[in-house]
């Protein structure tokens, strides 16, 4: 059966209106299906699936499809490099892009990045399994609408054949079908997918050529890099003359799990676009748009994913940056007039637009307050206590937070302030 999504508008016949997949089942505990329910602990959490209706699915899969209604089967390696950049170029060449995570890269959020410079974005992970056999999970983990393109749908998969119903459900709606090929917590290895593929590089594969071999979008892949940097381009040519147009790479080893402690390997991610004839991208170290630049200069690489830093502050992409990223940096900054309560009650407003589980709106507000919550600790025992989260004491917590005194702004560069001479002169 041909996946549907529903429509959620005021207006159902409009063309703007927002594809909805069936209507919103509040279920806190589904993604611990994908694994027979996983112990809650850190290292658990899954990572970062009418006529008229007949008409807008044509003209979706017609503006996103990757060739003139031709899977890459019938083209040869040289046109398939051409036409991996060829769709690369037709998307406008996004460079600053929201990374796929857990319960945390879903519509409303990325809505949000999309307004503050995101370019393309990633939906969370999506079980192939589940998301073929449970109307629940895919009803309830997919949703998406016309503006929120250039679009990126991941899923974890171990099977081919699984992972192609998957893809074909959703690829009239994105601009790639994504193979995470990264996750390095536990779950993914009790599953058998993610990073620990890195084990088995015939079945890696054997998905890629599965996709390519049988989709109207492109194919792409997102991965950790080996201890080995010869393993790691070794790894990456694979994945390209199998299919993958286009390819991201955590410049971290699977082990690497703790991005605040351990940096990025640059040099591992510049070696592999080196190596490869199709766009690359960068993942790891983007805090700021400094380290953009920085990243995108010192790699070469054709756009940057960030993900962690994002849910901090989705307004990254738009030049602001917390009072933790201003620390060591030699400009001066300025109050941009913007805070995380601005944006909790601009992400909050995007939630009622288009409906998305609770527990994925309460993992935004601890992390968007998280500082706030540090400087009025009631309020985040009040948030915990809630059982059953509506959005007016979502709301109110902004309010009561304000009412105490806290706020804490983002900052941007101040450009009116002159750079300071040897002599102490401003210039």
């Amino acid at each position: 059966m041909n996946f549907k999504p529903k429509i959620i508008s005021p207006r159902l016949s409009s063309l703007n209106s927002c594809f909805f997949i069936s209507k919103i089942l509040m279920a806190q505990t589904l993604t611990r299906t994908l694994h027979s329910d996983p112990p809650q602990d850190s290292e658990d959490v899954l990572c970062s699936d009418n006529a008229q209706q007949q008409e807008q699915e044509s003209s979706l899969s017609a503006t996103s499809s990757f060739s003139l209604g031709s899977p890459s089967r019938c083209l040869t390696g040289e046109a398939c490099i051409e036409r991996a950049w060829a769709h690369w170029a037709k998307l406008g060449r996004p460079k600053l892009i929201v990374a796929p995570m857990v319960d945390n890269s879903e519509l409303p959020f990325r809505m949000l990045c999309r307004k503050y410079g995101a370019e393309a974005a990633y939906t969370p992970m999506l079980h192939s399994r589940i998301f073929t056999e449970t109307e629940k999970y895919r009803n309830q983990e997919f949703t998406t609408c016309k503006e929120d393109r250039p679009l990126f749908v991941q899923f974890c998969a171990n099977d081919p054949d699984t992972l192609l119903d998957a893809a074909r459900r959703v690829e009239p709606f994105c601009d790639y079908v994504d193979i995470n090929l990264g996750c390095p917590q536990r779950i993914a290895r009790r599953g058998n997918y993610g990073a620990f593929l890195m084990d088995n590089l015939p079945l890696v594969k054997s998905l890629v050529e599965k996709l390519a071999q049988n989709l109207q979008v492109p194919v792409s892949c997102k991965i950790r890099v080996f201890r080995n940097l010869q393993d790691t381009i070794n790894y990456a040519k694979m994945l390209e003359d199998a299919g993958c147009s286009l390819l991201a790479v955590h410049g971290r080893t699977r082990d690497e799990k703790d991005g605040k402690k351990i940096r990025a390997d640059w040099n591992a991610i510049k070696a592999v676009k080196n190596a490869l004839r199709i766009p690359v991208l960068a993942n790891g170290n983007v805090r700021h748009m400094d380290d953009v630049q920085n990243c995108l200069q010192e790699t070469g690489c054709d756009g940057v994913l960030s993900a962690e830093s994002l849910l901090e502050n989705p307004a990254l992409f738009a030049g602001f940056r917390t009072a933790e990223c201003t620390v060591r940096c030699e400009e001066s900054h300025k109050d941009g007039n913007l805070d995380q309560a601005e944006l909790l009650v601009e992400y909050l407003k995007l939630c009622e637009k288009y409906p998305v589980p609770w527990r994925m709106i309460r993992s935004h507000v601890h992390k968007l307050m998280g500082e706030w919550f540090r400087i009025q600790p009631s309020v985040r025992e009040d948030l915990n206590a809630q059982s059953i989260l509506t959005f007016e004491f979502l709301y109110g917590i902004v309010d009561r937070l304000r009412e105490l005194g806290v706020r804490i702004p983002l900052y941007q560069k101040d450009t009116h302030v002159g750079k300071i001479s040897a002599d102490g002169l401003a210039s």
